[in-house]
């Protein structure tokens, strides 16, 4: 029985030739680029922490200066800035852009 060395001169054409059908295989070969996903706007945290959108889509806000140094405002005053506000109207798209999800 014979036996062939692993290195034989027919052994190193057939990998010769097995490399160059991949090579041309790969130069043949355009991948298809993979369809881009639809870019997903998220919800900014703070946007949504500071307004509120109703039923109807009016933007309501809250009142500034109810925090602190309230000694020196009347009761009054303090009721009002109590309740909730609309957002005006230049403002609202650009409220509604970042709660994409409200």
């Amino acid at each position: 029985m014979l036996r062939r060395s692993p290195c034989e001169a027919s052994d190193f054409l057939v990998l010769a030739e097995r490399e160059s059908s991949c090579l041309r295989a790969k130069s043949l070969y355009l991948p298809r680029l993979m369809p881009k996903a639809i870019a997903r706007s998220k919800t900014r945290k703070a946007v949504s922490k500071r307004f509120k959108i109703t039923g109807t889509g009016k933007v309501l806000r809250q009142h500034a200066s109810r925090r602190h140094l309230l000694s020196s405002k009347s009761g009054k005053l303090k009721r009002h800035m109590a309740k909730s506000a609309v957002v005006h109207e230049t403002d609202v798209a650009r409220i509604k852009m970042n709660m994409p999800f409200a």
